[in-house]
């Protein structure tokens, strides 16, 4: 698993040197290998705390968690029009993204502690509620795309538990009749403007439709064997927006073309694997439910980000796992996988 972290982690620092190279970003690059640094830290404390432990207090960390994105929306940062980071300009984080674990762990200990074969009615709506709280948190930051990353932790965690097929066909009706409404009354202008703009990118070429247009011409363009590092003419011309955050995989697209976009979601699917295999071997319920929360999370980003940098999925913003620019996302991202190589190195404990 930490070769394949590393193996990706490097591809991401070579890109975002590639797309930040002769910008105000130019040192996003080495500012992305120090957090890498500090995340094998994370990585290493993970692993040392025994997960039994650090489930016992699961309840406390949701309780810091609600305090803390409380205080996010009080005091944070601004940026963007968002209010999600707390600290100064020059060293901040995004505590929504180390909301996710404290979720993966709340779900484990909630499913893992019911007695019965079946998750019944009234667990489901209690977990709901638990996981929906900082998840409307978040959504008021307003951040909507990290606010859908709990919702694969979740998924995955009642489906594993098992719960009635009734069930799954009153959310399916309560999604489908409620999302209309959602759409005009809890996403905002510029939501909605990413919405059109994923059915139809040419009714705004210049506006909304404007990421998506230049990010699929980058793909494109990278061909099969791509345009070279440094090379890509969308990234290097700037045509193409955050290349090194949320944009990252067009501009990798383009500079090392369909073979490389191969052996990047390769590495990936690998990295997954290794995660579903050590649920497969965790000693008890709860760390294979960590497990495959991880796992659920870590997909859900790679799919959404994929999809969106194609044209099918909108854009909202969901950073591509230890690639994209940023120090939050990686060091809660080595959190978790501190999380699942801790599982696995307890397999055998009884």
């Amino acid at each position: 698993m930490l070769v394949l972290v590393c193996a990706i982690c490097a591809l991401g620092v070579l890109q975002i040197f590639s797309a930040t190279r002769d910008t105000r970003f130019a040192e996003a690059w080495w500012k992305q290998a120090i957090w890498i640094l500090g995340g094998f830290v994370a990585l290493w404390i993970g692993t040392l705390i025994d997960y039994h432990s650090l489930l016992g207090q699961a309840y406390v960390f949701y309780g810091l968690a609600v305090v803390t994105l409380a205080a996010t929306f009080a005091v944070g940062m601004t940026a963007f029009g968002s209010r999600r980071w707390i600290g100064t300009t020059a060293l901040h984080l995004q505590v929504s993204e180390f909301v996710k674990l404290v979720i993966v762990l709340l779900v484990a200990r909630y499913l893992s502690e019911l007695k019965g074969e079946q998750l019944e009615l009234r667990d489901l709506l209690k977990l709901a509620g638990l996981v929906g709280l900082p998840m409307v948190m978040v959504m008021i930051q307003p951040d909507l795309g990290t606010a859908l990353t709990f919702v694969p932790i979740l998924a995955v965690g009642v489906f594993l538990a098992g719960f009635r097929w009734q069930y799954a066909v009153a959310i399916l009706v309560i999604v489908a009749v409620a999302a209309p409404m959602a759409y005009w009354v809890v996403l905002k202008d510029y939501q909605r403007a990413r919405v059109v703009s994923f059915l139809d990118p040419s009714q705004d070429p210049k506006g909304s439709g404007y990421q998506v247009i230049q990010s699929k011409i980058a793909v494109g363009s990278g061909a099969l064997w791509g345009r070279g590092v440094t090379k890509g003419t969308q990234t290097q011309g700037r045509f193409l927006p955050v290349s090194q955050k949320d944009f990252i995989f067009s501009a990798f697209a383009e500079e090392h073309g369909f073979v490389g976009v191969i052996v990047a979601l390769g590495l990936y699917f690998l990295l997954l694997m290794q995660i579903v295999q050590n649920a497969q071997t965790a000693p008890d319920k709860a760390g294979m439910l960590i497990c495959m929360g991880v796992a659920a999370l870590l997909l859900f980003h790679v799919l959404v980000n994929v999809g969106m940098v194609v044209g099918r999925m909108p854009v909202t913003g969901i950073p591509l796992p230890l690639m994209s620019s940023g120090g939050s996302n990686i060091v809660a991202m080595f959190l978790m996988l501190g999380l699942v190589n801790n599982v696995r190195l307890r397999r055998f404990v009884n």
